[in-house]
């Protein structure tokens, strides 16, 4: 319902200020340029689509051999004391504990083309279990929140970029961006929890939230000590290394179990493909809105606005500049990129502004757009309080971010 009522505010709103625009500025091109938006928005959301056929019909094809190998039943059964803290409504030792588990995995290590099919087949699962299916239950509201929370141990292509537009020191927003991310995914964890009414203070959560900790800040402390070149080489082979390394473990257990790998892949595959073609509505509804919001000129309305009240109340507007970068990456990653290469080429890639629109690339994600493709492909409708759960993650890390942003570089 949340989700219903955002896509209708971002025309409507995108109409009120067209035609504020038109009347008092004379501006004739800014309704040309909205339905022009939806052209071009509507055939970017099937081209993304036609993109993630391919790669989801692989992935679903690998996880469907997993599924019958029982490699998959093996792992969750291994993570059940500590996932069934976090998702107490999902049975232990069900198989979407350990399709969750990779699909984090996967998300930590930057592995987006992995991430994505790994999550749809963990939606999947936990439809099978959820009594309402046009309604989000408890566990896929926690298990999109930490996803759209955007906890990443190395943020590949923000560094990549940064050495792109000629930043003196590509790597000195790594560590930042590790504490924005680890703070928006910790407030993820513990809104959901209050709302979902999780005991916080169970012996396995305290565990799992301490073990992130540890996990990022021996990351943080490894990474910190290489260089430029070395983070590229080791996080692109490790990546890699981990990828094939997942595909021939499936592989190999579905010989052990003595399963038909092949015809399991087919059967896993065609799944991917009818997932595919059954989040284009989806896809297309929100990328759709999110590019008439644009086009009428609303982000600078919100831009604008918050400058002023910055500089009313004597706090400066040092980070505003970066502002755009924090505002679309909920919205459009593909948007939110733009806009960080945009503060880095308009001022320079190590100001104040530069670098922590980097920050905010790195320390959250694309909340719509993951809600409406994981939400779409299982057809949910009614999605209680994922959005305002994930937004509140997202604000969380954007304050982080600024922050960390004022102490290391400000």
């Amino acid at each position: 319902m949340v989700l219903n009522y955002i896509w209708i505010a971002f025309f409507v709103s995108a109409f009120a200020i067209a035609l504020g625009k038109l009347i008092f500025m004379g501006d004739t091109t800014v309704f040309p340029e909205i339905i022009n938006s939806t052209f071009t928005q509507a055939k970017t959301a099937f081209e993304i689509s036609l993109g993630l056929t391919g790669v989801l019909s692989l992935w679903m094809g690998i996880m469907k051999i997993g599924e019958k190998s029982g490699l998959i039943s093996s792992l969750a059964k291994l993570l059940s004391p500590v996932l069934c803290k976090i998702f107490p409504d999902v049975p232990k030792g069900h198989p979407a504990m350990g399709t969750m588990f990779m699909n984090f995995s996967a998300n930590m290590l930057g592995i987006d083309n992995a991430a994505t099919p790994i999550g749809l087949k963990a939606m999947e699962e936990l439809q099978e279990l959820n009594p309402k299916k046009d309604t989000a239950s408890n566990p896929m509201i926690m298990f999109l929140v930490l996803n759209t929370s955007g906890l990443t141990l190395i943020p590949v292509s923000v560094l990549l970029y940064r050495a792109e537009m000629g930043a003196a020191n590509p790597t000195d927003v790594f560590i930042p961006i590790l504490i924005a991310t680890t703070v928006a995914t910790l407030v993820g964890l513990l809104v959901t929890c209050i709302y979902q009414r999780i005991n916080l203070f169970s012996p396995a959560l305290l565990a799992f939230v301490l073990g992130i900790c540890l996990f990022v800040a021996g990351g943080t402390w490894g990474m910190a000590q290489l260089s430029q070149v070395q983070i590229e080489v080791l996080s692109t082979s490790l990546a890699n290394i981990i990828l094939f390394s997942v595909i021939i473990l499936f592989i190999v257990a579905g010989m052990r179990a003595k399963i038909n790998v092949y015809e399991a892949f087919i059967e896993g595959a065609k799944e991917g493909f009818t997932t595919a073609v059954r989040i284009i509505p989806y896809l297309i509804a929100i990328l759709v809105a999110i590019g008439v919001f644009r086009a009428s000129g609303g982000m600078d309305v919100i831009m604008n606005g918050i400058a002023w009240c910055a500089n009313a109340c004597g706090i400066g507007d040092d980070f505003v500049g970066a502002l755009p970068t924090a505002i679309m990456k909920p919205l459009s990653g593909s948007g939110a990129r733009g806009m960080m290469i945009d503060a880095m080429n308009t001022y320079g890639a190590d100001s104040f502004a530069g670098r922590l629109a980097c920050l905010f690339q790195g320390a959250t994600d694309t909340t719509f757009y993951i809600l409406a493709v994981y939400f779409g492909s299982v057809g949910i409708r009614k999605t209680r309080h994922a959005v305002g759960c994930g937004l509140l993650a997202d604000l969380a890390g954007i304050i982080a971010a600024i922050a960390v942003g004022y102490f290391f570089f400000g």
